[in-house]
């Protein structure tokens, strides 16, 4: 039995999935690190993923040491990943992601990035294999589910990315963890959804003394 295509982001409370765009190059360089812009960019950034750093889960993933939370985030954030087979992401977020991530990127699954650009398979230790898709996002989930067997694929980001998907009906479901932060400017994550093709259907809430987690199964409307 095939899984279910899903995505799960954290949210500030007015809507965005992160700050004002900044090129990637300039976030992790070690020479932007002392402009105004890249620094705003990352405190708020860390701010909207403040609940997930401290958990047990994130910490034993990322090898950053024994300890951390326990509890509904942490259950959270682990089932997320236990679900996942296979992620599905946009160039953006890999172009990010090449620049930030450990030698050991923190997926253990095959990652298919939706891109122009044709490359070979990036393999990573860990059990990290990445493939670059060059013919749409239909293709690239078709390669997914074909990897991920019964397990679930994830839309992993970014939000162009996961709007498409949103858009182009082939979302079974997402969650949304909503962050008690405020941004007033940066990238929505419904921003330029069509909400014509879009019924939702609220599976769980769960809150947490740091956020609640909010799942919905789509329908079409």
């Amino acid at each position: 039995m095939a899984g279910k295509v899903f995505f799960s982001v954290s949210m500030s409370l007015d809507g965005f999935m992160a700050p004002e765009d900044v090129p990637v190059e300039d976030v992790f360089s070690p020479e932007g690190q002392n402009d105004p812009r890249v620094q705003q960019w990352m405190a708020k950034w860390s701010e909207l993923q403040a609940w997930l750093f401290p958990q047990r889960w994130f910490r034993e993933n990322l090898r950053l040491g024994e300890g951390g939370e326990e509890g509904v985030d942490n259950d959270v954030a682990r089932a997320t990943h236990e679900r996942t087979g296979v992620s599905v992401m946009g160039k953006r977020m890999f172009d990010a992601g090449e620049l930030a991530w450990p030698e050991d990127a923190p997926f253990h699954t095959p990652v298919f990035v939706v891109t122009h650009t044709e490359r070979e398979p990036w393999v990573r230790p860990g059990g990290t294999t990445f493939h670059f898709v060059n013919d749409g996002i239909v293709s690239a989930l078709d390669r997914a589910r074909d990897a991920a067997g019964d397990r679930d694929v994830r839309i992993a980001g970014g939000a162009e990315t996961i709007q498409q998907y949103l858009d182009a009906g082939l979302i079974d479901e997402f969650s949304v963890t909503v962050s008690p932060v405020l941004f007033g400017t940066g990238l929505r994550l419904f921003d330029r959804l069509d909400v014509s093709k879009v019924a939702l259907e609220q599976v769980r809430a769960e809150p947490s003394p740091r956020v609640t987690h909010l799942t919905y199964a789509v329908r079409p409307r």
